[in-house]
């Protein structure tokens, strides 16, 4: 179970990372078929950072497995409330090659367009599940970059301008950046309005291996744009107490 002080870590800061949830022998098949997505379709030899494979759930189960055979799924449940998320049907496999020399200037959110277009809010979810398949110790070493607490300020944003102002790079004052260090095993869960981004890999000589989930409550697709202004709208249990 995540404790008091997790989830609110997770209200006032838009993510947690929960340590070793996924055990070995769930993590290794993982891998396994990894390692048979890329002898299928491997990266260009000459490609160094971010790498992305985005496939279907239900044909790679030992990619689900992480998910759904650990407590991951019922760790985000208790942020959103139990029997309130739908198990995603896409995962993407987030490989970040090294020597990779980056520093993101900015953070997104996942929007298709980086500039508003005033067309209906679509491709939203409610939280991303992350788990890690690779050791991260230290930073540049193809870590996830976060901002804390830019979920909250996004939502600010569009309640003051609308959501018709729906894009991947609101315009909004920024907090210094994070990036995320573990172990494999880790889960960490972010909150869909959290700003996020990629960084470099020059401080390892191993590429990076994540997991990611974008997961969304059950009747998320019917409130996108209140969903925008209101970021506690699909976590009830976190709503009742704020």
């Amino acid at each position: 179970m995540l404790s008091d002080s997790q989830v609110n870590e997770f209200i006032e800061r838009g993510f947690v990372l929960v340590p070793q949830v996924v055990k070995d022998d769930v993590l290794g098949r993982a891998a396994q078929r990894i390692d048979e997505v890329i002898a299928a379709d491997p990266p260009a030899a000459e490609k160094r950072g971010a790498h992305f494979y985005f496939l279907p759930a239900k044909e790679h189960p030992a990619l689900l497995a992480p998910l759904t055979e650990s407590p991951a799924f019922g760790l985000a449940e208790e942020l959103a409330g139990a029997g309130t998320l739908d198990v995603p049907c896409q995962v993407q496999v987030a490989l970040n090659i090294p020597p990779h020399s980056h520093r993101p200037g900015l953070p997104h959110i996942d929007a298709a367009d980086p500039e508003p277009t005033g067309g209906p809010v679509r491709n939203t979810f409610t939280l991303l599940a992350g788990v890690l398949l690779s050791d991260q110790p230290a930073e540049n070493s193809g870590n996830l970059w976060v901002w804390p607490g830019t979920h909250l300020t996004h939502a600010a944003y569009f309640r003051d301008h609308g959501p018709e102002m729906f894009c991947a790079y609101p315009p909004i004052d920024l907090p210094e950046p994070e990036q995320i260090r573990g172990r494999a095993g880790d889960l960490l869960l972010a909150h869909y309005l959290l700003g996020h981004n990629v960084g470099g890999n020059y401080a390892s000589e191993q590429t990076r291996r994540a997991l990611y989930f974008r997961i969304s409550a059950r009747d998320h697709a019917s409130h996108r744009n209140q969903f925008l202004q209101d970021p506690w709208l699909d976590y009830p249990r976190i709503k009742s107490q704020s």
